[in-house]
């Protein structure tokens, strides 16, 4: 019994490690948009809809920081930052490919969701 709280306790504590770098409204979008090929500020706030200037940003860095993506900063005139998908940040494409079929499978059936 002692054993299998054990094992449990290590599931949570790495679901969470999980959630602590990818969690919120906007992160996963953002690496969607990026898997699709799009790197620049604009594009991706063109891409995410509602997302504001403020958040893109935060949310990028944070991003950055959690090894999930790099700034990419080129010595041009006007100056031209990209952001690139980290090998790392490659890894959660099953995860996400997962979570995209089970909200085709299940979101009209939650309460709240709009299931599109």
């Amino acid at each position: 019994m002692k054993q299998d709280i054990s094992k449990i306790a290590d599931k949570i504590s790495q679901i969470q490690n999980t959630l602590s770098v990818i969690n919120g409204k906007w992160k996963l979008p953002i690496l969607l948009s990026m898997y699709s090929g799009i790197s620049r500020f604009r594009d991706l706030q063109r891409n995410i809809p509602n997302i504001t200037t403020r958040v893109l940003s935060k949310e990028l860095k944070d991003l950055e920081t959690n090894k999930l993506i790099v700034r990419l900063v080129h010595d041009t005139y006007p100056v031209s930052i990209e952001y690139k998908l980290t090998t790392h940040s490659r890894t959660l494409t099953p995860l996400v490919d997962e979570m995209i079929k089970w909200g085709k499978q299940h979101g009209k059936t939650l309460p709240g969701v709009s299931g599109q």
